[in-house]
């Protein structure tokens, strides 16, 4: 699959994304000029009770990135700030 590029930062070897709704894990990470290549590998349970069995190769799709990424963005890009969050 290719993420775009600004989620690049967010995805990392055995971390979680979601996929339409369906949250699985990383297996390969790639940066490249078009975006941010990664895997996944699906068993046949999951794409048979989810959304996923109706997708086609090349199909869009909607990513969410993992949370915890997010907190730990947050926390990062706040840590030089004095006092912030709080009241």
């Amino acid at each position: 699959m290719l993420a775009p590029r600004e989620l690049a930062k967010y995805l990392a070897y055995k971390g979680s994304i979601t996929v339409n709704g369906v949250s699985l894990t990383v297996n390969r990470v790639s940066d490249t000029a078009e975006g941010c290549e990664f895997s996944i590998n699906l068993i046949p349970h999951t794409v048979q009770n989810t959304a996923l069995h109706a997708l086609a190769v090349g199909a869009a799709v909607n990513l969410e990135i993992d949370l915890i990424a997010r907190y730990v963005e947050r926390m990062l890009s706040s840590a030089g700030v004095a006092g912030a969050g709080s009241s």
